[in-house]
């Protein structure tokens, strides 16, 4: 029986988003390297949570947005590597939420996009029922809606469909993507 050989793609980031800055370090990290700040990011684009060496002399601030790409990167030296959630400090954490609406807000077009192209995941179950606040009957809305225009920004959707902020569901369905172990991944990639 011939085996196919997969090849794995790495997926990067090119930017991030400051979660927590620790100007001296993990005290876990210290016991292996010297000191050194360190900071926790979020990804822009897969909303991957890392942790990078930060230069010496830089100071960054919750939703400071860093280039971590592969030229040279002024703030951040190196990336250590991904992180769960659950190795997330405690202010990074409270910022998380925040900094995902953020991103989502940045990146407003891939989001309306997203509303204007959702599938169903199964025969039951649309992809748009798996946000937060959003039932068979925003579903259907939605649908319905975009059947006649496509959408073209969050406040066209919130005024066609009349749904609460899209942003703030949208920043719930990451959290949770990125907190659980979700059956069904609509934005991120599995740690």
């Amino acid at each position: 029986m011939e085996r196919k050989e997969r090849e794995t793609q790495q997926i990067y980031e090119d930017y991030a988003y400051v979660l927590d800055f620790l100007p001296y370090g993990r005290p876990s990290l210290r016991l292996k390297r010297r000191g050194g700040a360190i900071a926790q990011l979020i990804g822009e684009k897969y909303f991957t949570l890392l942790e990078a060496v930060v230069r010496e002399g830089v100071i960054l601030k919750p939703s400071d947005r860093v280039y971590i790409g592969r030229d040279y990167r002024a703030e951040v030296l190196f990336i250590i590597g991904r992180i769960s959630y659950e190795e997330l400090t405690a202010n990074a954490k409270m910022e998380l939420e925040n900094v995902i609406e953020k991103i989502i807000l940045s990146r407003e077009n891939y989001f309306v996009s997203f509303f204007n192209s959702a599938r169903p995941v199964t025969p039951r179950m649309h992809s748009l029922e798996l946000i937060p606040g959003i039932g068979k009957k925003y579903m259907w809305k939605i649908i319905d809606e975009r059947e006649k225009k496509p959408f073209e920004s969050f406040q066209d959707l919130q005024k066609r469909v009349n749904i609460p902020n899209p942003a703030k569901l949208l920043a719930k369905r990451v959290l949770e993507e990125i907190s659980t172990d979700c059956k069904y991944r609509l934005f991120t990639k599995p740690p």
